[in-house]
């Protein structure tokens, strides 16, 4: 079976992980330095989000060379480095990839500025006459405000995210060969697959008039099978298609991976993107963004393991990223999560409630089968940075939205190594580009290692039993238990979470292996998972 089928893959947000030089960011060595954490905690690769050269206007999602470092993270010889430690340490290496725009820095997009309308250098980009004084159409940015920008020529760009991120246009064969040899370039450096940003947004239907709304959230396609114009569409499997017959070359077909951040629905048509011939996994939003009700779980799983079962694909689990309100944070709540951003103003969530769910959920996904994906700092139990000064929020989507979306820094600030440590030990020097919360001293790995019951060792005895058990391989047949109790067996473990006030008994001849919270006897508590076995 392929490595990447069952895998627990960590992801590492670079400006946020370990700083070496101690300028207060995140960099190549810190990471390289830090690698022995997550072997540790038994992952089986790492996912880097961007650290190309960027003028770092939405966290280096914005590239204006995607063959080089930016100096801010290190150099080539950094990367060269960083990748040959985790092969030594057994870990696979998964880079981004932001294929849908590039920078504005962009040496193509300072050259189409310079050209003319109609000209090769524009055809690379998506540029458009408007309508009279107004844009080509109403679209908006999924960061806020309008999609288009004018150009002092008259002609407006396109970029679905913020201003300084135009979109390429993927109808031009010039940007298909680009990113082949983009591939083509780190696969050479031994990467052992690519997460690609934006997946399904890269082909455009640019002549819809009709649609209205705004250009963000989970596409859902209507009845027709047809979902918003600037998601989704049917042209972008063929990038797919082109991209997998590259990857195939590099050593045994399987062994280099990519995998789609599409956020689709509903599971058949994200399953579209992992057929045989396309990409290897496609995170689960819709599992992501599910409230904390056994039902809507229920369904979420049973349909996304039906419709990845139908074209051969393992199901790819999430519960969080840099874009999301972390879990701890997020299940804090009483009603449907908040995924936007919490401010020092916003209603704060419990923290005790927040952990203890997130630490329910984390078990029940880790014993799903196929692969999971863990974003740095979960397995300590991190919550979200909710009282960030307004002042220091740095998220594009601060400024586009009038202040109206708190954007994603709360998730992104520097995680902790050391409770005692400047930094709480993320940079030698103390400094650190957004400030740390005081709760992260109690959460720093070296308060947790070794301590029974805490986050880090709850992750670290998943992962091992995870791997033991063959739950990333098995089977799943949903049992009933209860209307507020999730209940299934993988393989010949016994997986409940129990999402109701009164607590729920085990089923006779079963042991307890695995809890995310202390239980007494064969009785389940309210937010609380359990991985049995048989006696």
């Amino acid at each position: 079976m392929h490595w990447w089928r069952d895998a627990v893959i960590y992801q590492v947000y670079p400006r946020s992980f370990a700083d070496h030089d101690g300028d207060g960011y995140g960099d190549l060595a810190g990471i390289a330095a830090r690698l022995d954490h997550l072997v540790e905690l038994g992952v089986d690769a790492v996912w880097m989000s961007p650290f190309y050269t960027s003028p770092q206007a939405d966290a280096g999602y914005d590239v204006a060379d995607y063959r080089a470092v930016d100096p801010l993270f290190g150099t080539l010889d950094d990367f060269d480095k960083l990748a040959a430690r985790a092969r030594e340490l057994g870990l696979k290496l998964i880079v981004d990839l932001v294929p849908n725009h590039s920078s504005d820095r962009h040496a193509w997009f300072q050259a189409a500025l310079a050209a003319a309308p109609g000209s090769t250098e524009r055809a690379r980009y998506v540029f458009r006459d408007g309508v009279g004084d107004a844009p080509p159409n109403d679209w908006t940015s999924v960061f806020g405000g309008p999609a288009w920008t004018r150009v002092p020529d008259g002609q407006w760009y396109l970029h679905l995210f913020d201003t300084h991120q135009p979109d390429f246009n993927w109808d031009n064969p010039e940007v298909r060969e680009e990113f082949l040899d983009v591939l083509r370039f780190w696969l050479d450096r031994g990467v052992d697959g690519f997460r690609v940003d934006v997946a399904h947004g890269l082909v455009k239907r640019l002549d819809d008039a009709t649609w209205r709304g705004q250009s963000e959230g989970i596409a859902k396609a209507d009845p027709s099978g047809e979902g918003p114009p600037m998601w989704d569409q049917d042209a972008v499997h063929d990038i797919y298609r082109s991209w997998r017959a590259l990857l195939d070359t590099y050593g045994t077909p399987g062994d280099k991976i990519l995998v789609a951040e599409a956020w689709v629905a509903p599971p058949p048509r994200l399953a579209r993107y992992v057929r045989g011939d396309e990409m290897h996994q496609a995170f689960n939003f819709e599992y992501l963004l599910a409230p904390w009700e056994p039902d809507e779980l229920r369904r979420i799983i049973t349909e996304s393991l039906a419709a990845n079962g139908a074209v051969g694909a393992p199901t790819t689990w999430v519960l969080s990223n840099h874009d999301v309100v972390r879990t701890a944070s997020r299940l804090g709540v009483s009603g449907p999560p908040m995924l936007g951003g919490i401010g020092a103003d916003d209603p704060q969530p419990d923290p005790v409630l927040g952990l203890r769910r997130a630490r329910a959920a984390a078990l029940l996904m880790l014993a799903l089968p196929g692969s999971a994906y863990v974003y740095q700092g979960e397995e300590l139990g991190l919550p979200e940075h909710t009282t960030l000064l307004d002042t220091l929020r740095q998220d594009p989507t601060w400024e586009r939205s009038g202040h109206t979306s708190k954007g994603r820094d709360g998730c992104r600030v520097p995680i902790p190594w050391r409770a005692d440590a400047p930094a709480y030990g993320f940079s030698p020097t103390g400094a650190s580009w957004l400030p740390q919360p005081p709760i992260w001293a109690q959460l720093a790995p070296d308060r947790q290692r070794g301590v029974e019951g805490s986050t880090f060792e709850l992750f670290k005895a998943a992962l091992r039993l995870r791997r033991e058990f063959g739950l990333g391989s098995g089977e799943l047949r949903f049992l009933d238990l209860g209307p507020r109790v999730l209940a299934a067996e993988v393989g010949e473990t016994l997986v409940v979470t129990n999402f109701g006030v009164e607590r729920v008994e085990l089923p006779a001849g079963r042991r307890i292996v695995l809890a995310s919270e202390p239980v007494e006897g064969d009785t389940i508590p309210t937010d609380v998972t359990v991985w049995s076995r048989t006696t």
